[in-house]
């Protein structure tokens, strides 16, 4: 009875934390002061983010001279002469760079994985988490393009001549513009998966951009209709708002992107050190249903199809493949006629090595050591893929050579002289690369 009667108390402590004192230092009786929280854990995070790369110590000789140079032109800017090129420079580029900067960026809501669970039964917590997180997120994005837009002031009002009502309003208009952007993107983000989403992304992110563009340039001497039409964004951004509260079934989606967001300077830290992770798929683009790439079904045929196929649905190989192959039509088309046919045979062999070396790996991986092959049959199995990946990248390179050097006749040799010269160089690298 007493162990009851001290379960009871405890749960009255979470449920009510006034009047339980220190013992209820974690709960929190309002969202908002859980909003609070995750706000100030979200700060803590991005700080130390940044702390991981950047030393303050080091930052200090950086930023404060860098700060009082800055200070130094920006004052100049306004009080001494413009720089000439303010005179050659069109105005419709300033809007074109603020339109560019709207496009990118996103939304913060602050939700958590564990909300689907701990705040299940209250749906109006989490409305309040959301609303809040869309009103910061709307918060630092303005301040984001004012200070931008204030840097760009001194060009606006002294090098093209806009009037402090109409820079006024411009900003208004550059700010509302930002918002609704940014709401419509997570809207469609938050919705949509796939080539869907590009689908409607697109749009949702260029039409508001284009009308931006447009009306700071053809109205940027009516303050009016600049806010006239900040105002028509601004009717955009309270109907995306309250479109977004009442939107259901789109939680696993708000926090993958939330997610997203907040990873975003790790990623900018991390972008040249660490390998942009694979999307998962449930299918993958080719050979979807797969379907048998060889004729043959015999076990080296399907190992080898089972290599193309990791090659070609593998998009780090492919980009590789295609960049290869780009590159190298411009440097055949480019040389001279004596030297293409020459570097051909150089490039060729070049991706032949890549195919290989690739081959090796593949068959080379500890999954593919469960399967019962032999060396001579895998050796076998790298003999049949190689000339099949090979024998593309060398027809079309050989166009690029037979079609400039012997006009309508190169139409009719260039794929039986790419054939021959993939094939023969994919059979010499695999009798000195692949063991038997």
């Amino acid at each position: 009875m007493l162990r009851r009667i001290d379960m009871s108390s405890q749960e009255q402590a979470v449920l009510n934390p006034k009047t339980s004192g220190k013992k209820a230092g974690y709960a929190f009786p309002t969202a908002p002061q859980l909003l609070r929280r995750r706000l100030i854990y979200h700060w803590r995070e991005q700080s130390a983010i940044i702390r991981t790369a950047a030393d303050w110590t080091v930052l200090l000789y950086l930023v404060i001279p860098g700060g009082l140079l800055g200070g130094r032109f920006y004052f100049g800017f306004w009080s001494g002469e413009m720089p000439t090129w303010t005179t050659a420079t069109p105005f419709m580029l300033l809007p074109l760079l603020l339109a560019a900067l709207i496009a990118t960026g996103g939304m913060v809501l602050l939700l958590q994985e564990g909300d689907s669970l701990f705040l299940r039964q209250r749906q109006n917590w989490i409305r309040s988490i959301m609303l809040r997180g869309l009103l910061y997120s709307l918060t630092v994005t303005a301040l984001k393009m004012a200070a931008v837009f204030a840097i760009l002031l001194p060009f606006i009002v002294r090098g093209y001549g806009l009037s402090g009502t109409a820079a006024a309003s411009l900003l208004a208009m550059t700010i509302t513009c930002s918002w609704c952007v940014k709401l419509l993107g997570h809207l469609v983000k938050v919705q949509r998966q796939g080539f869907r989403r590009w689908l409607w992304l697109i749009p949702a992110v260029t039409v508001p951009c284009a009308a931006y563009v447009r009306a700071a340039i053809y109205w940027d001497s009516q303050p009016l209709l600049l806010l006239a039409a900040a105002a028509i964004y601004g009717a955009v951004v309270v109907w995306a708002i309250r479109f977004r509260l009442r939107l259901h079934a789109t939680f696993m989606s708000d926090v993958r992107e939330d997610y997203k967001q907040r990873m975003r300077i790790a990623g900018l830290l991390l972008r040249g050190v660490l390998d942009k992770p694979r999307p998962t798929r449930y299918k993958p683009w080719i050979f979807r249903k797969s379907q048998p790439l060889l004729a043959s079904k015999q076990p080296e045929s399907r190992f080898a199809a089972a290599g193309i196929k990791a090659l070609v649905r593998n998009p780090a190989h492919l980009k590789l493949y295609f960049a290869f192959t780009g590159v190298s039509m411009i440097a055949i088309f480019i040389v001279p006629g004596i030297l293409k046919w020459g570097l051909l045979i150089i490039l060729a062999l070049l991706m032949a090595y890549w195919l290989t070396s690739f081959w090796l790996l593949f068959a080379g991986d500890d999954y593919i050591g469960i399967l019962p092959f032999t060396k001579a049959q895998k050796a076998d199995a790298g003999s049949a893929a190689i000339p099949i990946l090979l024998v593309p990248y060398t027809a079309i390179c050989s166009g690029v050579v037979c079609i400039p050097l012997y006009g309508w006749w190169g139409l009719l040799l260039f794929i039986p002289l790419g054939y021959l010269i993939g094939v023969f160089i994919a059979r010499m690298f695999s009798t000195m690369r692949f063991q038997r």
